[in-house]
């Protein structure tokens, strides 16, 4: 009986701070041309069923990204079971079929992102390219030689460019600014799980499928993988979400209360002017310096995180032939999902950023001081963790791009591209970072230190940058309070020739 009187009563409180919240939407909506018209206790009920729908629908996302990072780092495993003998590559010519992939995709990313932010159905255009790649990664098993190699990985990498910018572009769509590092941490928990079930998916094949049909196990696995890849592709274009105005399996009040959502959270629909050509929001991504310094600073987390593509090789220092290194290579990153999660579940709680990079961060660099400073098995492989948990603060991050440009779409889906593809210029840097393998890697675990290092300064900067903008916010509010003081609400927008400052009365930059 007393817990029936408590939901009751939560039920009603729920309520009564729905009226207020559209309330004030209603003068909202009037100034940016949406009118709303739904009860407050019915928009609690749709609210929920949105988003637990929307939860189920954007879970494949995770599936995607792992076969996404499967089929771009099994040549990692491949490895262990005669790729390179067999192709006659040297470790230079190795590490340049590493690299070359992320030249493709660094080229695609941001047409590709504008394109999707124009496109009225982009789940079918996901599960397109994934499709292609899919296939693109099954060819990997037919090479023959350096060339052969090369080739397949610059067209990998050109089409995988528009998974991960494009699910963070549709993510940001749906999501408010409370809600969407959780769910990007969701999403990058497929590249951890990728790290750790691609391991035990290359100790079954590569220990099971030499020589069958007369073939080296390492091309079954690039032929099993793609060929999964292609069949999960055809289930993207059915389940995958397009835009909070169109998609389908939502109702009417459903997709209502997805854009009054975003309305609520930035102030003001999630949509581009019609007079913006295709071009405005890369004008405008690139007059913005704030995206420069991200540029920077990401690129060399990038580059700190490169142990990533060379994992199973890290733990193979630890002495253990190649099924027992890519079993025990899998453990740090189930941690590392799990630290994600709640890492990323706590940045949304707490609505704070900086100190949710900073942490893994700081976990990351004690791992690789442990790892430059013994060569003790146990101790190396505890850092093996504490590296993998460094990931959590790059999910993090992800979402600080997001709240940091949040309006108009344009902008924020080539922001998105724009610096997630410079620093893939740092997994480029990163494949020749762990070619120097003396003493245990000590000289790459000393550079990427340094990495690390640098991420921290600038991070720190972008930060200031942000504290600086919501100063002079308090300011503009405190004399448009001043001029306005009749007016009643928080619905007033700010004026500014500094589009960072044309935010909606009370918006401020997540730190």
């Amino acid at each position: 009986m007393a817990d029936d009187i408590s939901r009751n009563n939560n039920d009603r409180i729920e309520v009564e701070i729905e009226k207020e919240r559209i309330e004030n939407l209603e003068h909202v909506a009037e100034q940016r041309n949406v009118v709303p018209h739904i009860d407050p206790a019915r928009r609690v009920v749709v609210e929920k069923s949105l988003k637990r729908k929307l939860d189920a629908r954007c879970s494949l996302f995770v599936l995607i990204y792992i076969m996404n990072y499967l089929d771009r780092n099994n040549i990692s495993a491949a490895r262990l079971k005669g790729l390179q003998e067999d192709l006659n590559l040297t470790n230079t010519q190795y590490s340049t079929c590493l690299s070359i992939l992320y030249v493709g995709y660094i080229l695609m990313q941001v047409p590709s992102n504008m394109f999707i932010n124009r496109i009225q159905r982009p789940s079918i255009y996901i599960a397109i390219a994934m499709t292609l790649w899919g296939l693109i990664s099954t060819c990997s098993g037919l090479a023959g030689n350096f060339g052969h190699m090369v080739a397949i990985r610059f067209l990998l990498g050109f089409v995988e460019a528009a998974f991960l910018p494009g699910a963070l572009l549709i993510l940001s769509k749906w999501y408010t600014r409370r809600e969407l590092t959780t769910r990007n941490a969701v999403l990058f928990c497929g590249n951890l799980i990728s790290n750790a079930f691609s391991s035990l998916v290359a100790a079954g094949v590569l220990s099971n499928m030499d020589g069958v049909l007369g073939h080296a196990a390492w091309r079954w696995l690039f032929w099993i993988e793609g060929a999964i890849t292609m069949t999960i592709a055809v289930s993207a274009a059915f389940i995958l979400p397009d835009l909070p105005t169109n998609s389908r399996g939502f109702t009417e009040e459903e997709l209502l209360v997805a854009q009054l959502r975003i309305l609520e959270d930035v102030g003001e629909a999630d949509t581009d002017s019609e007079e913006q050509s295709p071009f405005t929001g890369l004008i405008m991504a690139l007059k913005d310096v704030k995206i420069y310094l991200m540029m920077l600073a990401f690129t060399a987390y990038v580059v700190g995180l490169s142990f990533n593509a060379f994992f199973p090789t890290l733990t193979g220092t630890l002495g253990f032939a190649y099924v027992p290194t890519l079993l025990m290579s899998a453990p740090p990153w189930v941690f590392a999902c799990i630290f994600s999660l709640v890492n990323a579940w706590h940045a949304d709680r707490t609505q704070e950023k900086i100190w949710h990079i900073y942490g893994p961060i700081f976990m990351g660099l004690v791992g690789f001081i442990i790892s430059m400073s013994t060569l003790n098995v146990a101790a190396r492989y505890i850092a093996l963790f504490l590296q993998a948990g460094s990931y959590a603060g790059f999910i993090v991050f992800y979402s600080w791009i997001s709240s940091s440009f949040p309006r108009p779409p344009a902008k924020r889906a080539v922001a998105l591209a724009l610096i997630n593809a410079f620093s893939q210029l740092g997994n480029i840097a990163g494949s020749y970072v762990w070619g120097l393998k003396e003493n245990g890697y000590r000289k790459s675990y000393g550079i990427v230190t340094a990495m690390y290092g640098i991420t921290i300064v600038g991070f720190w900067i972008f930060r200031m940058i942000l504290v600086n903008l919501n100063k002079k916010l308090e300011i503009k509010e405190a004399e448009w309070d001043a001029q306005n003081s009749e007016q009643q609400g928080d619905v007033a927008f700010m004026e500014s020739a500094d589009e960072s400052l044309r935010m909606r009365k009370g918006f401020r930059y997540l730190i």
